[in-house]
Formats: C-alpha cells, sequence, structure tokens
C-alpha cells in the first residue's frame, strides 16, 4: 500500500468507485437524466441570478461541453418547467422556509425547483430518487451545509406531492415515518 491510499492516521483510505475525493459522483458515473439535472441546474441559476430568458438560457447551455450526454427532453422538462412555474413552485417551497425566499441561496433555490417539478411531474422518477439527485447537486454546486437545507424541505414536500409513494415506503420501512 503506497502513501497515497492511506489516510493521515495511516489507516487504508477508503475509496468508493465512482466517486471523487470530496465524495461528489465522477462524472463517468453521472447518468443521462443526472447530467440533465446538473445543466438544468446551470440553467435555472442564469435564470434567478440574471433574469435571462428561457430561449436564451437554452441556447447558450445546448453548447456547452458535455451537453451531448445529458437526457435532453428532461433537461427541457426541468428547465423550461421550473422557469413557467416558478411562483406555483415557490408557494410550495416557501412554507417550509426559515427564512425569507430571497435569502437563500441561488443554487439552492434551483435545485429546491428541480425536485419540486420532479415530484410533480416527474412520476417515473421514484421520491427518493428525486430526493437523492438534489442532496447531490447541491453538495456538488451549493454551499458547505446546502445540502441538508435542500434535503428538509424536499422531505417536507414529499408526502404531499408523492403522498402514496412516501406511504408505501414508510410502510415497507425504506422511509423514516
Amino acid at each position: 500500500m503506497t502513501e497515497d491510499t492511506k489516510a493521515s492516521s495511516g489507516k487504508p483510505r477508503q475509496t468508493r468507485t465512482g466517486l471523487t475525493s470530496t465524495g461528489a459522483r465522477k462524472a463517468s458515473a453521472k447518468s443521462n437524466r443526472s447530467r440533465a439535472r446538473e445543466f438544468a441546474l446551470q440553467a435555472l441559476y442564469q435564470h434567478l441570478v440574471g433574469r435571462n430568458d428561457a430561449a436564451s438560457i437554452d441556447q447558450f447551455t445546448r453548447d456547452l461541453a458535455g451537453f451531448h450526454k445529458a437526457d435532453a427532453a428532461h433537461y427541457d422538462a426541468l428547465l423550461h418547467g421550473a422557469i413557467e412555474g416558478a411562483a406555483e413552485l415557490d408557494a410550495l417551497i416557501v412554507p417550509l422556509l426559515d427564512r425569507k425566499l430571497e435569502e437563500i441561496s441561488p443554487v439552492e433555490h434551483a435545485v429546491m425547483w428541480i425536485g419540486v417539478y420532479e415530484f410533480q411531474h416527474c412520476l417515473d422518477v421514484p421520491w427518493r430518487v428525486v430526493l437523492n439527485e438534489c442532496i447531490e447537486l447541491t453538495k456538488e454546486f451549493g454551499g458547505t451545509d446546502g445540502h441538508k437545507y435542500v434535503n428538509a424541505v424536499l422531505n417536507g414536500l414529499a408526502p404531499q406531492l408523492r403522498r402514496d409513494e412516501v406511504e408505501a415506503d414508510r410502510l415497507t420501512g425504506k422511509a423514516k415515518p
């Protein structure tokens, strides 16, 4: 064992295939939908911060390196669905916040839009996958503990937006009551 594979304590460093040293998923381990969420996050960030229109953001984002590996249909749904339904999405999010929406980081805000949109409109994606994907996005692009905040908000909305699915998981022990 080389020094590179030992932690500072001298014990072997645990590594998981498909993860970087920070715990984020390596690009090669990401699904087309995960990539679509990443591009949608970047696009929604542009909308929230720069107030750019959806068509301009869409055109710019599609030219970014790696976009061809993303699920373009899922990206379209997330970007346009979140922008068009922003007021409805925010109306669901705001009651679960402990501060004003304007005080939420644009990354966390955009990730919550993605999560709530998927809860409502992407019923083929299990609620736990939506939650995990949003946590991963926030870990990779958000602030230090932003993923905890996103987790709390989306976990609060899941029983409301995916009642039957959450209840079924609770009954089988897959989700906390």
